[in-house]
């Protein structure tokens, strides 16, 4: 594996062979689209089974790939220059908790791994801003990098799993792999076909299922955006360094009322206290996940997020790799807009929406 620790020394180039996990996702097929921009010549691995709608029309290589198995995941990334690997179980529940750490650990380590074996020049690793300490967000300070995690506040299996790749990642760059870490923030914007569980509130505001909200706060940023920043820490990143890459940091208050002005659909007005969201979550989740084993209404991670003032200061990677990001309206309307055209808002709910009129 060749690498360097200082910024600056990579660049994408067109014909470079480049290798995505995850890369039907939402932020990989976002960086897909980046990449194939610059002229890489891509590679995209697909989880079995996964859905490829956001790939249609794309000039990749598609592989099916379970980064589950070492062997495919070896020979798939042979003779790739850069490794994307964005590939994780993102979701606030399961029917079976393992396969967090199968998905979000084993894999991780197995793209190491194989990127090591097949002598990929650097690797960029979608991390999360989950991993962060938030001991000051409450008072109004953002998080940045240098926020350790307080353990007892990585809830559910998502966090504690990502919180342990993380870890693995950090320990190979200590070791001399040439990675580097990308921590998004909260991503919004066109080909949430899941969707996601951020995109997933834009939706329930469409479809008028939110009845009030929780005092608290996020960051927003545009998806393509964030496929930019993996761009930009490949090739201006430091080994071994962590960049949060985000937008505005928004009031929940402030975000649905965005979405009432684009969309000219009623903003809820009741705030709920924080205790009646936890005790949504514990019943949720003690009845339709333990009892039903089903998908929670309310999941206690996500209860618990939205109890949690999430806001970040992405500097670092604005002024080390050149990140920047639009206003955050821009993500909420292209988010917004793609769930509506792309049959995701009851008819009834669509009839009613809006939108402003161009200037």
């Amino acid at each position: 594996m060749t690498h360097d620790g200082d910024a600056g020394r990579c660049s994408v180039r067109p014909g470079d062979p480049v290798a995505i996990t995850g890369a039907a996702g939402f932020i990989g097929s976002a960086i897909t689209r980046r990449l194939l921009d610059r002229g890489a010549v891509v590679t995209a691995l697909i989880e079995p089974g996964g859905d490829t709608r956001n790939l249609d029309g794309l000039e990749v290589e598609r592989r099916t790939v379970d980064v589950r198995d070492r062997h495919a995941v070896v020979d798939a990334l042979d003779g790739q220059r850069f490794v994307f690997h964005t590939a994780a179980l993102y979701s606030f529940w399961s029917r079976d908790p393992s396969v967090f750490s199968q998905v979000n650990v084993e894999g991780t380590r197995n793209v190491l791994e194989a990127a090591d074996q097949s002598g990929c020049e650097r690797v960029i690793y979608t991390s999360t801003v989950g991993t962060v300490g938030l001991h000051h967000t409450g008072s109004g300070a953002p998080a940045d990098e240098n926020c350790y995690a307080d353990i007892a506040h990585l809830f559910g299996h998502y966090k504690r799993t990502k919180y342990v790749a993380e870890h693995e990642v950090l320990r190979a760059a200590a070791q001399g792999a040439p990675v580097v870490l990308v921590l998004p923030t909260f991503p919004l914007g066109p080909r949430d076909t899941r969707p996601t569980p951020t995109g997933q509130l834009v939706l329930d505001f469409l479809n008028g299922k939110i009845p009030g909200f929780v005092d608290t706060s996020l960051n927003v940023a545009h998806v393509d955006d964030l496929a930019e920043a993996h761009i930009l820490a490949a090739e201006r990143g430091r080994t071994g360094r962590s960049y949060i890459a985000g937008g505005e940091n928004m009031a929940m208050a402030e975000l649905l009322a965005t979405l009432a002005a684009v969309t000219g659909l009623p903003a809820p007005t009741r705030r709920f206290p924080r205790a009646l969201a936890l005790l949504a979550g514990a019943v949720s989740e003690s009845f339709q996940g333990r009892l039903l084993r089903r998908q929670p209404f309310v999941s206690m991670e996500a209860a618990r997020m939205s109890t949690t003032s999430m806001i970040f200061d992405d500097s670092r990677a604005r002024s080390e790799i050149g990140y920047s990001s639009r206003p955050a309206i821009e993500a909420i309307t292209d988010s917004a807009r793609w769930f509506v055209d792309h049959g995701y808002v009851r008819p009834a709910r669509r009839s009613r929406i809006s939108w402003p009129t161009p200037t």
